[in-house]
């Protein structure tokens, strides 16, 4: 069973985490209809516990605090149109470090990319973002910010590009951890076009 654990704040971009929530759960519900195990389990993270208020006003409530959630395979976290408001948030920016050190894979959605970048995850990796913050990523001591892809695998690190990138990118690391045949399943059980490579 992959563990997955999406962290969520205040603020955060509703599709960035809601779009691999989605992967994740389909894949896991495909698993059973084929009579398998479900090999997904997906856990919805806040740095305390608290409730998080997406941008546009979606409250998330019965989330697990940071510190209380335990080991996950692998970690999502998404973007925010704030930027520096989310980089400069203590709390998160724990929850983040926390939450990767326990983890097989970190992954990003969109400007999540500059959450890792704070916690010193990116360093020396190449990583992409949403394609207006490129530019701005390439300040953030990565070794390359790759635009014009849906994501970069970077081993230990995925970062993806704006919001629906994310649900591409979650769809890899399903491809990565039970195998293209069940990626695609699952992408046609979306009704939506994915490819196993990143370019767009």
């Amino acid at each position: 069973m992959t563990r997955i654990g999406i962290l969520v704040f205040d603020d955060f971009d509703l599709i960035d985490a809601g779009g691999p929530y989605e992967v994740f759960l389909t894949a896991a519900r495909l698993q059973e209809r084929a009579g398998e195990a479900p090999g997904f389990e997906v856990v919805l993270i806040s740095p305390d516990g608290a409730d998080a208020t997406a941008f546009g006003g979606m409250t998330l409530t019965g989330l697990t605090a940071a510190d209380a959630v335990g080991p996950c395979d692998v970690v999502v976290v998404p973007g925010t149109i704030d930027v520096g408001k989310a980089v400069a948030d203590a709390s998160l920016a724990r929850a983040v470090s926390l939450l990767s050190e326990g983890a097989g894979l970190t992954t990003s959605v969109c400007t999540g990319s500059f959450l890792l970048a704070r916690a010193g995850l990116l360093a020396g990796l190449p990583a992409t973002t949403h394609w207006e913050d490129v530019a701005d990523l390439a300040s953030e001591a990565v070794a390359d910010a790759v635009a014009g892809v849906r994501w970069v695998d970077a081993g230990d690190v995925v970062t993806s590009g704006g919001l629906t990138s994310g649900i591409h990118m979650a769809l890899h690391v399903v491809a990565r951890v039970a195998g293209e045949n069940l990626a695609h399943a699952t992408a046609r059980q979306l009704d939506m076009d994915w490819k196993a490579t990143p370019e767009r």
